[in-house]
């Protein structure tokens, strides 16, 4: 079982950046894919980004291509995610989560750990 803890999030003006950390503990040594999502105020759970172990490939929603970038250190078992040019519908609870598997997914069945989150709120 892989431990996820989320840091980063906060209140931010339309415009601005906030980095999002995910620290991963516990059974760590998977080579497996790693993914952000977020939950949009009264909407579902939503995929954001993936990245594979090597961070030789990275996938993105059309909604943050571009403005967003997924990294990870596996030195420090953490994963990031860089949010530039925020807009107010990009506030949400944001999530990390971690597969086994090595291929990247977006659907939430196909992760097996998750965190509790932190919220990101950008105001107009």
């Amino acid at each position: 079982q892989v431990q996820l803890v989320e840091s980063g999030g906060g209140l931010v003006q339309a415009g601005g950046s906030l980095r999002l950390s995910c620290a991963a503990s516990g059974r760590t040594s998977s080579n497996g894919a790693m993914g952000w999502f977020r939950q949009p105020p009264g909407k579902e759970r939503e995929f954001v980004a993936a990245i594979s172990w090597s961070s030789s490939s990275t996938y993105y929603a059309d909604s943050v291509k571009g403005r967003f970038t997924i990294s990870r250190d596996n030195a420090r078992s953490t994963v990031y995610l860089q949010m530039n040019s925020l807009k107010p519908e990009d506030t949400a609870v944001y999530y990390c989560a971690a597969r086994r598997a090595v291929n990247l997914r977006v659907q939430l069945s196909e992760y097996d750990s998750w965190g509790q989150g932190t919220q990101v709120t950008a105001s107009s």
